[in-house]
């Protein structure tokens, strides 16, 4: 995660908080971006495509902090393509703009649905909601079950 200075969005818990009943958090990871140059276009606005790196980042450092990484998904056989993507852009963010990255995880049966917020201090830039299916890695084939692993992660991040 970036070393970003402190301020009213940086003070955001920037880890995972299990979903519990009363938990204001409501089972959000948080994922500070700070906006480089390099995620801009000439005139300092981020680029579009920008926002799905910083989304599939947020969704890695997710699944990571309840210890499942992708290596180890891999390495089991299992790759986790997007199926289906929906964004709206609702306000650009630019450079020098501290941003939060908001996911949180909606499991239905063998998708995994990704919901996304990304703000700056001040506006809602962008919305979506990613979904993911887990894919037999050689067959190229749909599993119809998750691995226990990524079932057990789910259950961490969703508490159910």
């Amino acid at each position: 995660m970036s070393d970003l200075p402190s301020n009213t969005l940086t003070n955001v818990i920037t880890k995972f908080e299990p979903t519990t009943e009363g938990n204001a958090s409501d089972g959000w990871f948080n994922y500070p971006v700070l906006v480089y140059p390099h995620h801009t276009d000439y005139a300092g606005v981020v680029w579009h495509g920008t926002y799905l790196t910083w989304m599939e980042e947020a969704r890695i450092e997710c699944l990571r902090t309840v210890g499942m990484s992708f290596e180890e998904l891999i390495s089991a056989g299992v790759d986790l393509p997007v199926a289906e993507m929906n964004l709206r852009y609702h306000r650009s963010a630019k450079m020098g703009d501290d941003v939060l990255v908001m996911t949180r995880l909606v499991p239905d049966k063998v998708r995994l649905n990704w919901e996304y917020q990304i703000r700056t201090e001040t506006d809602l830039c962008v919305t979506a909601v990613v979904t993911l299916v887990a894919v037999d890695f050689e067959k190229r084939k749909l599993l119809r079950s998750l691995p226990s692993s990524l079932e057990g992660a789910i259950a961490k991040l969703t508490g159910i």
